[in-house]
């Protein structure tokens, strides 16, 4: 070998080395950080003695907010005003937003069949026992479905957290719940969990952050300390929507506690991700079978989709305040731009409809449910500046995208949902990806929608994890 090869040699390996590391700063694997488990969220100047303020305030109180009538009255009057709607344009059906004629339809449900049945639907929300407790200054709500001695016997039993995300709220988990814990519907089900709903931070009764920087990592230190409050040392997770992110934060950043993730909306949006799929997209053959094809290609749909349908995000992202104050005291208002939602995210083909095919997939009570929970706590606001946090420059700072978690992970991708990433893509951040799953039928509020597939996917994964990692029951 002459020398100008070797040095030409050495010049190209030099010159690779330095390729490499470039690639791996800029989407290699990353450290996790450190979050302050003890940071300040409240209205309140930060305690000087925590230990002091734990001790006073770690009492979980049951709670049972009754709504007097005169609050109940007062949104009949809003709803009974006569609504300046500007007509639908001509077979738009969805396309352009709410239907304006559906919308005044469903006003009229709201106010003369629903709530004249308010007591009914009040006692149904209670069915539940529901709980708060203050954690770093905020007031925090959840539901808490524990299991007794008795039901225990036989059965493998596990505590779970399921998350819910934006415009959804506990509610979204009720029939998923009672599959979760109430094993006698099925005595040959060896299963029972103990099940944990919080309101997220922010969302319906759980307080919001008086201060800037509450995102989806700080709310999962929360969440954490709530498990730990109601001593559970080892839980699963379920989440969609924003819950998928808080639990693969939390995933990731405490995996001692993570007996296994499992989400409806597994996503990693890390730039190596990003990449991945556009070149999966060329070749599409080599990364998934024929038959699913339709899942995750062509990426220039998804992304025209994605473009279409994200406009609330973008307003949400930037002026939360804004458009929450377009809703706040306007319950007509509110209702369309929450219910849009669950039209357009369930079956993208809706918008074809003239009225988006809400009643196709869920019940009229069910959806005005998660209204009632928006109007009646006034969360429209706080619920909506989590999309300013997330993209804030300290969030994106955490890096959290890039940090690995060896926790075990379940995926299950309903066709319907907004978007869908491939196993070479979440095996980036996902190490133990163990479960992936694909279903025709559901959207993007999946435990609304398909609760039993939903559990049936939850248990399949829960075996696994068990073969496969010898966890140990409560």
């Amino acid at each position: 070998m002459s020398s100008i090869t070797r040095i030409l040699l050495i010049l190209l390996a030099i010159g690779g080395g330095l390729v490499y590391n470039q690639l791996q700063q800029l989407w290699g694997d990353v450290p996790p950080p450190t979050l302050d488990a003890q940071q300040w969220w409240g209205k309140d100047a930060s305690p000087k003695d925590y230990d002091v303020y734990l001790a006073s305030t770690s009492k979980v109180l049951e709670s049972r907010l009754v709504y007097p009538k005169s609050t109940i009255n007062e949104l009949r009057q809003q709803l009974n005003r006569t609504l300046r709607l500007t007509p639908p344009l001509n077979g738009v059906g969805f396309r352009y937003g709410f239907n304006s004629d559906y919308l005044r339809e469903l006003v009229a449900y709201w106010r003369d069949d629903y709530l004249q049945r308010w007591r009914e639907r009040e006692e149904f929300l209670w069915q539940f026992n529901h709980f708060t407790t203050e954690i770093q200054g905020l007031s925090t709500h959840f539901l808490h479905l524990k299991v007794k001695d008795e039901d225990k016997v036989g059965k493998q039993h596990y505590a779970l957290l399921l998350l819910h995300g934006w415009p959804g709220s506990v509610r979204e988990f009720y029939e998923f719940s009672h599959l979760l814990h109430q094993t006698k519907l099925d005595p040959t089900n060896k299963y029972i969990f103990d099940v944990i709903v919080p309101s997220l931070p922010g969302y319906g009764w759980s307080q919001g952050s008086a201060r800037t920087g509450l995102g989806p990592a700080q709310m999962t230190v929360i969440l954490h300390n709530l498990m730990l409050r109601l001593g559970y040392n080892k839980f699963f997770i379920h989440g969609g929507d924003v819950g998928t992110i808080v639990g693969s934060h939390m995933a990731t950043l405490y995996p001692e506690n993570v007996l296994g993730f499992h989400s409806n909306m597994c996503t990693n949006l890390s730039p190596k991700s990003q990449v991945k799929a556009w070149l999966a997209n060329l070749w599409p053959s080599l990364f998934v079978s024929k038959e699913l094809e339709d899942f995750f290609f062509p990426k220039a749909k998804e992304a025209s989709f994605m473009i279409e349908e994200s406009g609330y995000f973008h307003l949400q992202a930037t002026k939360p305040d804004t458009i929450g104050s377009a809703l706040n005291n306007n319950p007509v208002g509110l209702a369309a731009y929450i219910l849009e939602k669950f039209s357009t995210w369930t079956n993208a083909s809706y918008r074809a409809l003239p009225d988006g095919g809400l009643t196709q997939r869920y019940t009229l009570d069910a959806l005005f449910d998660n209204v009632m929970i928006y109007y009646l706590t006034n969360s429209i606001t706080t619920s909506q500046r989590l999309y300013a946090e997330s993209y804030s420059n300290a969030q994106r700072a955490l890096n959290l995208e890039r940090v690995p978690t060896a926790v075990p992970t379940g995926c299950a991708r309903f066709k319907g949902d907004l978007m869908q990433f491939l196993d070479i893509q979440l095996q980036d951040k996902f190490k133990n990806l163990i479960h992936s799953t694909y279903y025709r039928r559901g959207g993007h509020f999946a435990a609304l929608e398909v609760p039993k597939v939903l559990y049936d996917d939850f248990i399949e994964f829960v075996k696994k994890v068990e073969r496969k990692f010898n966890i140990k029951t409560l």
